[in-house]
């Protein structure tokens, strides 16, 4: 995708002001900019200095050995104290660390005391299945208070943990747990989805068929699920945490030793472990928190309305919030069960006074209609976020609107697992708010959209977003394979970090996010590789070939559209039967939220005399756009044949 492809934007005309009393008492000011302009390093080290060190740093930034950084050189920290401890002994201890919420309605209130002796339980725990600091641990959890305890156990023990997202399968569980060799496992019975009971443990069961090496699972009841059980490899977590003493001295590691390695597609088959570290990560997951939700811990109500198995829950839900001392919402369901009101409920309900979602969902909010959160209180809320995707400008508005009355900001925050951070975000007590508009980079964060030479873009312009000077928080390299991460990053601008997202600055110079350039579909605010996908698809007998494209969907963002060339044992079978049994493949390989929302059987696919599949031509089909160039085609009559089967209905989709 060219530069010029990229600069096309609607223009958008409305501003929002901060609210004169949030701007007056705003814990970031315009001044922040320029601190950070004058001495960025400085600037960063002020703001760890927000956290408890045992040993300060010699050197805050060492990049000598670009593009692998270390922040924070010999500085001792550890990430669990700061979370925890340090609220305790400061006389915070009866503080409400998370409001926790169970879809059937089950609650949980954890104090910041109570969540440091769970902490230190399990970390003892997990001390006498012989876990020491730079062991990996595998966690696979549903949305309950133990996973952010087992996170934290890991992080005080200097022990990196993997958390893999519940919805994926066993398939997606193996890959991760035998990339960074974790050796123990702590997974759940299940957790609860849409009102039932929702197993994990047969798909832990499953994936360690193929990985011999892991010696202690953990499981946490929840459902009371019958379980298969492995004597001597299964341990309740009941059993093992319950007995342990509530005192546990946290070692201080080196701000680089590894605190999680998340896994995120790429455009190969294989994953990419994202490593992040201690020091850097910690300290700006925690200054971004309060800049740019404008933290108060002393009243803020804050509900990061994710999963923790992606990063967004990681910064978001659990390190940022708990470095800061806040009192935060967790809710283990899905925003439709038992009803459609379920999240505005639980915002009346709670005092939530700052939300942080995906566009995603606020655009199902906008599909069931306004009568849901009109039933309810939402005057407590006073700042909105965003996360996941660009956020179109009408389901801005609406949020802003609907949810926010027309008084919130909304801070359209632009970042990625990668980043580990909020990188580029409105600042609600600065910012004159444009809906649609990530706006400009947070204080210390240097980016820039440039063209196809790597070079700036004028306003008004369009090309690729990249970043220009390391970030604290900043991954240091993909899990086990530098090359793979001085290649996939590094490479396309030499010097720049390269986000594979493409971007405009309009005639203000703020930025607009338009999506990826690579083929990884944004769905749901989830990074899916079309490769994974394509190797899914294929990995069924009956198919011969697979392609797979994003495809703009109204509320997903983008949903994923397959086009496949069946074996000619499977052809001529019923295509909508070819396609569910597709779908439900694909769904076991690497979870629900890969499914295609659209299956086209097709005799041939269009490609290059090299061979390459034109994915650019299958998205004008799934986009049902007027074709692009077919001269490069081996047969042009191909996207012909193409457009019959789709005109003809031999499709699957929901």
């Amino acid at each position: 995708m060219s530069s010029e492809a990229l600069s096309n934007l609607l223009h958008e005309d409305r501003r929002f002001p901060p609210p004169a009393d949030l701007a007056a008492a705003a814990n970031v000011t315009e001044a922040e900019y320029a601190e950070a302009d004058a001495d960025r390093i400085a600037f960063w080290e002020k703001q760890a200095r927000r956290l408890s060190w045992a040993k300060e740093w010699d050197q805050a930034l060492d990049w000598s050995k670009a593009p692998f950084a270390k922040w924070f050189v010999g500085g001792k920290i550890n990430a669990a104290y700061n979370c925890v401890d340090r609220h305790v002994e400061a006389g915070n201890g009866e503080k409400v660390a998370y409001h926790w919420e169970g879809e059937p309605g089950d609650t949980r209130t954890i104090t910041y005391a109570q969540l440091k002796d769970e902490v230190s339980k399990a970390a003892n725990a997990l001390v006498e299945l012989g876990v020491q600091a730079g062991d990996r641990v595998a966690i696979y959890m549903p949305m309950i208070p133990e996973t952010v305890v087992a996170m934290l156990a890991c992080a005080r023990l200097g022990a990196p943990h993997t958390v893999v997202f519940g919805g994926f399968s066993a398939t997606a569980l193996r890959d991760r747990i035998q990339d960074c060799d974790a050796r123990v496992v702590i997974t759940s019975d299940g957790g609860y989805r849409r009102g039932a009971p929702a197993a994990l443990k047969p798909a832990v069961d499953e994936a360690l068929l193929e990985c011999p090496d892991v010696r202690s699972v953990l499981v946490v009841k929840r459902t009371e699920q019958d379980v298969a059980w492995t004597e001597g490899r299964d341990v309740w977590w009941h059993e093992a945490v319950e007995k342990q003493s509530t005192e546990h001295a946290p070692e201080f590691f080196d701000a680089e030793q590894p605190l999680y390695v998340m896994y995120t597609s790429g455009t190969t088959g294989k994953p990419k472990g994202i490593l992040h570290t201690t020091g850097g990560y910690l300290t700006q997951v925690a200054y971004t928190h309060w800049a740019v939700f404008d933290i108060k811990p002393d009243t803020d109500i804050y509900w990061t309305a994710a999963d923790i198995g992606w990063v967004t829950g990681h910064s978001y839900i659990v390190y940022g919030p708990l470095a800061n001392g806040v009192t935060s919402v967790m809710y283990e369901g899905t925003p439709d069960t038992p009803h459609r009101g379920r999240w505005w409920e639980l915002i009346a309900k709670y005092g939530v006074t700052i939300l942080y979602c995906a566009p995603t969902a606020i655009r199902s909010f906008m599909k069931w209609g306004d009568d849901f959160p009109a039933k309810h209180d939402l005057s407590s809320l006073r700042l909105l976020g965003s996360v996941g995707e660009p956020i179109n400008p009408e389901a801005y508005v609406w949020y802003r609107t609907h949810i926010g009355g027309d008084r919130t900001p909304v801070v359209d925050t632009w970042w990625q697992t990668e980043t580990g951070a909020l990188m580029i975000s409105p600042l609600p007590g600065v910012t004159h708010g444009k809906p649609g508009a990530a706006m400009k980079a947070l204080p210390g964060i240097s980016a820039d959209v440039v063209d196809d030479a790597g070079k700036p873009v004028p306003d008004g312009s369009g090309g690729y977003l990249v970043l220009t000077q390391p970030w604290p928080s900043m991954l240091r390299t993909l899990w086990g394979d530098d090359q793979r991460y001085v290649d996939t990053y590094w490479s396309r601008f030499p010097g720049s970090y390269f986000a594979g997202d493409g971007a405009k600055k309009d005639e203000d110079g703020d930025i607009w996010l338009l999506g990826r350039v690579d083929d990884v579909m944004n769905v749901s605010g989830h990074r899916l590789s079309t490769t994974e996908i394509e190797s899914a698809l294929v990995s069924h007998p009956s198919v011969a070939e697979a392609a797979v494209v994003g495809a703009t969907d109204a509320t997903t963002g983008q949903a994923v559209v397959a086009f496949v060339i069946l074996r000619a044992a499977s052809a001529g079978g019923d295509a909508d039967e070819v396609g569910s049994m597709l779908r439900d493949h694909v769904a076991k390989e690497i979870g629900p939220i890969a499914k295609p929302r659209k299956i086209l059987v097709v005799e041939e696919l269009p490609k290059t005399r090299s061979g390459k599949i034109m994915r650019r031509l299958l998205r004008d089909v799934a986009e049902d756009r007027e074709l692009g160039d077919v001269t490069t085609l081996t047969d042009s009559t191909v996207m012909d044949l193409i457009k019959t089967g789709l005109d003809s209905g031999k499709s699957d989709e929901d």
